[in-house]
């Protein structure tokens, strides 16, 4: 890896620490992204040439805060208060625990109650996800002209509304949570399957979404979605080191090579479920019940070997309590296993509202294969790559269309 390449992971995995320390700092997010976005600027033009600094973050940090600092003293009419932010800014840079908690601060403040739910979920994706608008609109399935303008809503209304930057109250803590599992699930979704570009995995992302879920179960042991959301994570990262062959090709589920799993994530994820399980016998948690269905994948020795009929099972569970299209399509991938691709079929067609999901249209095409229909099999698998796709499962997508046997 060159000295360029170097700079720019390290900005990448830095660069979202650094971030929640300035929001925490000055509390304006737009201030905050300016900021350290020149600092992000400055890193790249000096650490390829001058050497990548002992401590990146800390370098990251203070540059950042010193932008800060011009920035407030250029702006006119700035109240008493950001005076005394711009002065509590000269401050040297906090230990990582403490950069650790400004994360979870940052994430508690995106999911305040006073944000609508989609709100909440969005602004944590791009502060703390680093997500583009682009990315966050594909990711929720609405157009990018509504994201664009929810997230500028969202950033003035904590401004105006004053909403604390802080992690709140034991008692405030479950009105909180499922905006900041969504949030975790859905960094850890577009690290597992980055959106357009070169790349499959966003491996950083996801190792940061596995860090503060398992911080989130730390801060509430005893809540179910909190520890489903972990044993789900850990189960799907677990598969991790399969999902790519050695050129680089997406290998699919049932092709992985088994033996390069992560036993200990596994291990970790059974554990974790069975003990989200317990917490809400009643009304399981949602990603108590996602991880069940992980787990009858990892705990299965071959693809041939899994328990088609459990995993169907778990899904019916699923759709008591979260009834999605996209739950109800990954059910009728289970139902193709267990009952073959004409009852699948029927299933995938009378679902609504996936126009624009690729794997929608890629479910079909494979069921229209395996009932011998090339021709609307080849057109789905056209309707899939066209919605954008990163470029690994592009390619993929590409050679079962030359190829669709393989």
């Amino acid at each position: 890896m060159g000295a360029g390449e170097a700079a720019e992971r390290l900005v990448r995995e830095e660069g979202t620490r650094v971030l929640a320390t300035l929001i925490r700092v000055t509390g304006d997010i737009d201030l905050a992204q300016d900021a350290v976005q020149d600092a992000v600027v400055r890193a790249l033009e000096r650490w390829p040439r001058d050497g990548v600094p002992p401590n990146p973050r800390a370098w990251l940090t203070v540059t950042a805060k010193r932008r800060a600092i011009d920035l407030l003293r250029r702006e006119s009419g700035r109240t008493g208060k950001e005076v005394q932010a711009t002065m509590s800014l000269d401050v040297e840079p906090e230990p990582a625990e403490v950069v650790r908690d400004d994360l979870l601060r940052l994430m508690f403040t995106c999911c305040h109650p006073a944000l609508s739910p989609e709100t909440r979920v969005a602004l944590a994706l791009r502060t703390l996800g680093g997500l583009s608008t682009a990315d966050i609109a594909r990711a929720l399935l609405v157009p990018e002209a509504t994201m664009a303008k929810r997230l500028t809503r969202a950033k003035q209304k904590i401004l105006r509304a004053r909403i604390p930057y802080r992690v709140p109250g034991a008692e405030e803590l479950p009105a909180r949570l499922a905006g900041v599992a969504a949030t975790i699930y859905l960094i850890y979704n577009e690290g597992y399957t980055a959106g357009p570009g070169a790349d499959l995995l966003r491996v950083a992302l996801s190792e940061e979404a596995i860090r503060l879920a398992r911080r989130l179960a730390e801060l509430m042991p005893d809540e179910a979605a909190a520890l489903g959301l972990l044993a789900l994570l850990s189960l799907h990262d677990a598969r991790r080191p399969a999902r790519l062959d050695a050129e680089g090709r997406v290998v699919p589920l049932a092709d992985q090579d088994r033996s390069l799993w992560d036993a200990a994530r596994i291990r970790e994820g059974v554990t974790l479920a069975g003990a989200a399980l317990r917490r809400a016998p009643r009304r399981p948690d949602a990603y108590a019940v996602q991880a069940a269905i992980a787990a009858c994948h990892a705990l299965a020795p071959s693809y041939a070997d899994t328990d088609w009929d459990a995993v169907v099972s778990w899904y019916d569970v699923l759709l008591t309590v979260h009834d999605t299209p996209v739950t109800r399509l990954n059910r009728a991938a289970a139902v193709a296993e267990r009952d073959g691709p004409r009852a699948a079929l029927a299933l995938v067609e009378a679902i609504d509202g996936l126009d624009g999901y690729p794997w929608w249209h890629a479910s079909r095409a494979e069921l229209l294969h395996r009932l011998g229909r090339p021709e609307p099999a080849a057109e789905a698998l056209h309707q899939a790559i066209a919605t954008g796709l990163n470029e690994p499962l592009a390619e993929h997508l590409r050679r079962r269309l030359d190829d669709p046997a393989d």
